[in-house]
């Protein structure tokens, strides 16, 4: 082959020396769309060198030859830049299909035989001539349907590829705006010149400059891959990555603004209709100081805080790292934000479920206690007494003077026994309630007439005020121990003379309220703290009456069982009152 090189030619197959050398290196190095922009390069490169020695040539046949290798990377340059456009849009199951990528390659096909063919039909070149009155010779051609039906294929494919790429481009973060304009631009120089040459604008004669823009894309690239790291993160890949993660990812600037996050980082954030990027790390955290100083003095580190948004309040772990020698923002904070709210509450229950435990624990030992002290010692007494009586150790007369301790010591045991029975039963899982609506003043008189004995031997009058027809929804036998023991306990610490008060009325919450009224001894403070966690202690009544501390915690809970609660209001020396508030309906 005869050649006579020139600028021209030489520029072209330097470049293209280069540029098929590039694209070895790029492939080796990386994957994914980084691949397909590689193959891309190497049909520029295959392009730029048929053209080079195109224009070396001044042999029609020759030129030929060139022309038909140049075509190869023609023809398969636009599908590889839509494979990697796609591939960088995450839309690559669209080529993975196997009619979608036989469409591509028998576009491609069809095109080089075509041009390859061409001496046979004239269908894609209808003339080709060397045209000697240039500076240097020059391939001038007439153009066939082939040619015009290749050039709306080649535009159309680069088109919807760019497209794609200005889509993709224009979702990701700013962070990434660099390499968004740094591709854009690079792929717009060679279209742009193509398309000027197509239209008849040529500044060199029948000279086709598309190659030679090529370089300068080429050169776009080569700066963007060193100062930019182009292709080190592929923004689509990164985001998928991101949005999948369920910590949130803030990135913010030098001065201290959000450039970048994920979507898991939007919950935490207190945008209030706020564009995030670009909002100041202050506004978005506002109140979190040791966060901020962490940022303000580039340190890396964790810090635990704690914010309100609509979801409640969240505890959040932020692990935050400097990246000082990052060359797409210098002094770039990353910021990781880790939900601590289900561990915090864990921790709470943790914490909860160990007292009560204790509780439990501790009330379990008393109970102990109380059977093994309290319910022996009146037994024993009880049956020494029948011992003595069966062997006439103590007369008639002696037996009927102890027979009020005794009544009364089997008056307390029995109450005893009915409150560690209930409470036990209580805690049984399997225990059920049995709901319904009762009377509650047939109920209230009934326990009244039940304790008139003992309020009438220490001169206490029991006064009701409930009136008839008054329902409530709840277990019966569970109400009816309530009203039970704080009867009991009016009558315990009454002196004689005192009055109790039983009456009831509608509460302004929709339950009715049923008050238990004494002016008896009354109690302390620091006893009513403690007076419903079990943590009482029993104190003896105005007669040295004996008690247990049980009765209130079983009261206590049985209200909470039937939805209800139970308060009270005391007075030392002046009485105290009892509120008991039941549900009206199911």
């Amino acid at each position: 082959m005869d050649f006579t090189f020139n600028t021209y030619s030489v520029i072209l197959l330097f470049f293209g020396t280069v540029t098929i050398i590039l694209p070895y290196f790029i492939y080796r190095s990386s994957e994914g769309a980084v691949r397909w922009f590689s193959f891309a390069m190497l049909s520029n490169a295959i392009w730029c060198l048929g053209y080079g020695f195109e224009l070396a040539s001044s042999d029609l046949e020759q030129v030929k030859i060139f022309v038909d290798i140049q075509y190869i990377g023609i023809t398969t340059l636009p599908v590889y830049w839509l494979l990697f456009c796609m591939k960088l849009s995450g839309l690559e199951k669209w080529y993975q299909r196997r009619s979608n990528a036989y469409l591509l390659c028998f576009m491609t096909l069809v095109s080089c035989i075509m041009v390859w063919t061409n001496d046979h039909h004239h269908f894609y070149y209808t003339e080709m001539h060397i045209d000697f009155t240039e500076k240097i010779p020059l391939l001038s051609f007439k153009r066939g349907t082939g040619y015009l039906l290749f050039t709306i294929y080649f535009y159309i494919t680069l088109l919807v590829a760019n497209i794609l790429l200005y889509i993709s481009y224009k979702k990701s973060a700013p962070i990434y705006k660099r390499q968004r304009y740094s591709i854009i631009f690079s792929s717009t120089i060679p279209w742009m010149a193509n398309f000027c040459y197509l239209l008849g604008l040529k500044p060199f004669g029948n000279m086709d400059i598309t190659p030679f823009s090529f370089i300068i894309s080429v050169f776009v690239v080569a700066i963007a891959v060193h100062r930019f790291r182009l292709f080190d993160i592929i923004p689509v890949a990164r985001e998928k990555v991101l949005d999948l993660m369920q910590d949130g990812f803030l990135i913010v600037d030098d001065r201290h603004r959000i450039i970048d996050y994920n979507k898991a980082a939007v919950q935490y954030i207190q945008a209030a209709g706020q564009k995030i990027v670009g909002m100041p790390i202050n506004i978005a955290f506002p109140d979190q100081e040791e966060l901020l100083n962490f940022i303000r003095n580039e340190q890396s580190g964790k810090v635990v805080f704690t914010i309100e948004r609509l979801k409640g309040t969240l505890h959040l772990e932020a692990e935050i790292q400097q990246l000082n020698e990052n060359e797409l923002n210098s002094n770039t904070t990353i910021i990781r934000l880790q939900d601590l709210t289900q561990i915090k509450k864990e921790e709470i229950r943790s914490l909860q479920q160990t007292e009560e435990l204790k509780r439990l624990n501790q009330l379990k030992d008393r109970i102990f206690s109380i059977i093994s002290h309290d319910l022996r010692g009146p037994l024993v007494n009880l049956s020494e007494v029948i011992k003595m009586i069966s062997n006439d150790l103590i007369t008639i007369e002696e037996f009927k003077m102890l027979s009020p301790t005794l009544s009364k010591d089997i008056l307390y045991t029995t109450d005893l026994l009915e409150n560690i029975l209930h409470w036990s039963r209580s805690q049984l899982s399997g225990y059920g309630i049995k709901k319904e609506h009762f009377d509650l003043r047939s109920m209230v008189v009934n326990e009244i007439n039940y304790y008139l004995p003992s309020a009438a031997s220490k001169k206490i009058s029991i006064v009701q005020d409930v009136f008839p027809g008054k329902l409530v929804y709840a277990d019966m036998l569970m109400v009816q121990i309530v009203v039970r023991n704080l009867l009991n306990n009016a009558i315990k610490f009454c002196y004689e003379g005192c009055q109790i008060d039983v009456f009831a009325m509608y509460h302004k919450s929709g339950m009715m309220e049923l008050c238990i009224m004494d002016n008896g001894a009354g109690m302390e403070e620091q006893v009513l703290k403690k007076l419903f966690n079990g943590e009482n202690q029993s104190t003896r009544g105005t007669m040295n009456e004996k008690g247990t501390g049980l009765g209130l915690m079983v009261c206590k809970e049985f209200m909470e069982r039937n939805n209800g609660s139970i308060k009270v209001e005391s007075t030392a020396g002046r009485g105290t009152k009892f509120f008991i508030y039941l549900p009206i309906s199911e």
